[in-house]
């Protein structure tokens, strides 16, 4: 038995990938925004596939769909962050557009795993 399963689950690995990307990303960063910009955004990537994984702890479906909006909650936060690190001139216009279709196709995979537990969630 895995049980880690979560770990074969696409979404996770996505968003394990945009925890590196965003990391590499926020390294350079002005080192007056260690505490700023760069602990807020690592902070919001790293919350991703963490709910993720603790969903996928729960039991119930109505708990592991509420971790999966905490989850969505978190990417949109570091799509705002990512927006303010293009604004100050942190991050290029070209990383900025990578990292938000990434963000985009992390987002539907999880909309889609959402649904998946609230269609069960009807079945019950």
């Amino acid at each position: 038995m895995n049980d880690f399963y979560y770990r074969n689950l696409n979404v996770y690995q996505k968003s394990m990938e945009l925890v590196a990307n965003v990391y590499r990303l926020s390294k350079y960063f002005p080192d007056e925004e260690k505490f700023g910009l760069s602990n807020q955004i690592q902070r919001a990537v790293i919350s991703v596939p963490s709910n993720i994984a603790e969903g996928m702890g729960r039991f119930s479906n109505k708990e592991r769909v509420h971790f999966l909006e905490i989850a969505n909650g978190s990417l949109m936060e570091v799509m705002c962050q990512l927006e303010a690190a293009l604004l100050l001139g942190y991050i290029s216009q070209e990383q900025f557009d990578k990292q938000e279709l990434f963000i985009s196709e992390t987002t539907k995979m999880l909309v889609g795993l959402r649904k998946n537990f609230e269609d069960k969630s009807k079945l019950v």
